[in-house]
């Protein structure tokens, strides 16, 4: 199976094809930026298909980050993803940006907890905990980076994510994390190998919205009728 990945949910704007059978990725791209997806994604998508001398007909699956997340960033990214399956007549599925971090950590080492944390600004994180062998025990959630900390402590777990140095910047000395790992963004392989696994029932290419936009329409913008 051949699986289009795309993220755009973070700081960079990324795209691959991933080949199951030959468990390679046969085409990527990646390129660091806190803005500008929008414009940057469909050149960069066409560079990658050009890479991996294909045609859209040829790719299996598409598979997109669904955030947490830029509420713009995820949104971009998953409407490609949409689009691009419509257009190929192909499934579409959707991975958390927490569980792409998670995955290569896993991999590795199943012995070790790992704790994912995102940036979620004003002194929050986005956050997951995941206990040896990769069961869930902190499901995702937005806190203030203390809570966070206590929530995660325990085991000498890996902490990762691009709010992994906030949180060792809070941590105990005396009860120190096994590794600081700072990501900009999730890998786009371990997103492609996410949506390879991925069930098509039960992750549909949508938002995954912890919480509400910080920007809102205000009341008195609306008109009042005549």
């Amino acid at each position: 199976m051949r699986i289009f990945a795309i993220d755009t949910s973070l700081e960079a704007c990324s795209a691959c094809v991933f080949d199951t059978e030959e468990d390679t990725v046969i085409a990527r791209e990646s390129i660091a930026m806190a803005r500008g997806h929008a414009e940057a994604l469909m050149p960069l998508i066409a560079r990658v298909m050009a890479q991996a001398e294909l045609d859209f007909a040829q790719i299996d699956r598409f598979v997109t980050t669904t955030g947490p997340g830029s509420f713009t960033g995820m949104r971009v990214g998953i409407a490609a993803a949409r689009g691009l399956g419509l257009a190929a007549g192909k499934p579409v599925v959707g991975t958390s940006t927490l569980s792409a971090f998670a995955a290569p950590f896993l991999n590795a080492d199943e012995t070790l907890p790992v704790v994912v944390a995102i940036d979620a600004r004003h002194d929050h994180v986005y956050l997951q905990v995941l206990a040896a062998g990769g069961r869930t025990i902190v499901t995702p959630r937005v806190v203030p980076i203390d809570d966070a900390v206590r929530l995660a402590r325990g085991g000498k777990p890996r902490v990762i994510g691009n709010a992994a140095n906030l949180l060792a910047a809070n941590w105990p000395t005396n009860d120190p994390a096994s590794q600081i790992e700072q990501c900009a963004a999730p890998d786009i392989e371990w997103v492609a190998r996410l949506g390879a696994s991925a069930n098509e029932a039960s992750s549909p290419a949508k938002p995954l919205y912890i919480r509400a936009p910080d920007a809102q329409p205000h009341n008195a913008a609306t008109l009042a009728r005549r």
